[in-house]
């Protein structure tokens, strides 16, 4: 199968490719509901030292750039409490963390996660976060940016492969708020 986006030497459906997914995401697309067919994620294999995202663009398509997001997870504070969340935007753009994100979830202060916390509590590779697998309790905030993309690339939850996926079904996923202005100009 050709990828829908970018250069991919293999593309395959997900549900065909859940040896290559960490137990979150393989159990994510396992289960996946929603009007988007879980076929319709296709995994492409990656090589890991070609992660760098300028180097990523130029060796698997500069259309990519524009077409890629990325999961942060952030922790948001209030009164000794913390709630943990993760938001989706393009790779272009960054979290407006003590913005949008602050506001959203009512917390006084809100920063990135500690990438300790981030892999612990995600169960999935750092650099490789992805929005498919994550805890169902958390919200998941996802710019609309990336919900009007046909196709969007983020991580499969390890360093190696990444997921296309119709940028619809981030809108349906567990926790999903879509929210104007998550991701802001760099």
């Amino acid at each position: 199968m050709d990828a829908p986006i970018g250069h991919f030497d293999t593309a395959h459906p997900a549900p065909d490719r859940l040896d290559e997914l960490n137990g979150p995401v393989a159990d994510a697309v396992r289960h996946w509901s929603g009007s988007v067919p879980a076929d319709q994620i296709v995994y492409v294999d990656t090589d890991p030292q070609w992660a760098d995202t300028a180097v990523f663009v130029e060796h698997y398509g500069r259309e990519l750039l524009e077409r890629s997001a990325n999961c942060v997870v952030v922790a948001a504070k209030r009164g000794g409490e913390t709630t943990l969340a993760a938001c989706v935007v393009l790779s272009t753009t960054r979290v407006d963390v003590n913005g949008v994100v602050r506001r959203r979830l009512g917390a006084r202060k809100a920063s990135f996660a500690s990438m300790d916390t981030a892999v612990g509590e995600t169960g999935m590779e750092y650099g490789g976060i992805t929005p498919v697998g994550l805890p169902a309790a958390w919200p998941v905030l996802v710019d609309a940016a990336v919900v009007d993309l046909p196709y969007v690339l983020v991580g499969s939850g390890r360093r190696r492969g990444k997921l296309l996926v119709p940028g619809k079904a981030f809108a349906e996923l567990p926790g999903a708020v879509v929210l104007e202005g998550l991701g802001v100009a760099v």
